[in-house]
């Protein structure tokens, strides 16, 4: 058991300072959500990584009271769930109707109804000595898919050539707390927290990478060019108006050389 107890001097220290990191990282999006907050806009920003991030923080939370003597998850999860509340609030607030619709959706299913299962089933099936087991692969696979949720981020990250929805900061923060919660659960003989920190730290590294190589271009969206087929097409109606236009002033000029030949002839004929 890992807590505040100096018994295990190096498990209290990664604790603490997993705590800190983890500060860190959940205070790293502030710059993307001032800038939505600023333009009043989400710009096509995903809510998806801070959802499942809640998800996360509120499984790991009901792990640590289950495991007991583990006061710096508490304190950890506790503040994200806080934290991650308040960025899918401002999300809400600034996001088109359609996308406020789809995110309270993800959130009722995965963080009210997949919560309440996972607390229920736990609570009135699983016995006391076999919870700690069951909610510990559970915050496994929930950590995982933290790991895995920027995916969508990194999707638009490639499709824009554009990091601007992807700080630094962020990856850099996800890559540190990977290793030092990694220390903490090796050190406190925590195998559910050493395996998912493994899979943080292996994205954490590819985020920063992506970052580096997008990081000085720009998101330049070229007009669409015409197919060879459409280019055909305008030529030929611009062919067709132009030769509309060109009409008239032909058949005026015409008309006038016509005259002026009639005119001609009235004078030759006319009688001197």
């Amino acid at each position: 058991m890992a807590g505040l107890s100096l018994d295990q001097p190096l498990v209290f220290t990664f604790g603490i300072l997993g705590n800190i990191i983890s500060f860190m990282v959940y205070l790293a999006p502030i710059p993307t959500f001032y800038q939505i907050w600023q333009k009043k806009s989400t710009q096509g920003f995903k809510p998806v990584p801070y959802i499942v991030t809640l998800f996360s923080a509120m499984i790991w939370f009901y792990y640590a009271l289950v495991k007991t003597d583990a006061i710096l998850l508490v304190t950890n999860n506790s503040a994200g769930c806080f934290i991650e509340t308040i960025y899918i609030i401002i999300y809400l607030i600034y996001a088109p109707r359609k996308s406020k619709m789809t995110t309270l959706a993800a959130i009722l299913l995965l963080n009210v109804v997949a919560f309440s299962f996972i607390l229920l089933f736990t609570l009135l099936l699983v016995n006391g000595s076999n919870r700690e087991k069951v909610m510990g692969w559970i915050c496994v696979a929930s950590s995982i898919s933290v790991s895995v949720a920027p995916l969508s981020v990194i999707r638009l990250v490639i499709r824009t050539k554009s990091v601007e929805f992807m700080p630094f900061s962020l990856s850099f923060f996800i890559t540190l707390s990977a290793v030092v919660w990694f220390s903490y659960g090796l050190f406190a003989k925590d195998l559910y927290i050493q395996i998912p920190n493994i899979v943080g730290f292996g994205f954490g590294v590819f985020q920063m990478l992506l970052y580096w190589y997008y990081r000085k271009k720009r998101n330049i969206i070229k007009p669409e060019q015409p197919k060879h087929g459409d280019e055909l097409e305008v030529v030929e109606i611009n062919k067709i108006v132009d030769d509309l236009e060109a009409g008239p002033q032909k058949n005026d000029h015409g008309n006038e050389e016509g005259k002026d030949k009639c005119n001609e002839e009235e004078k030759d004929i006319s009688p001197l």
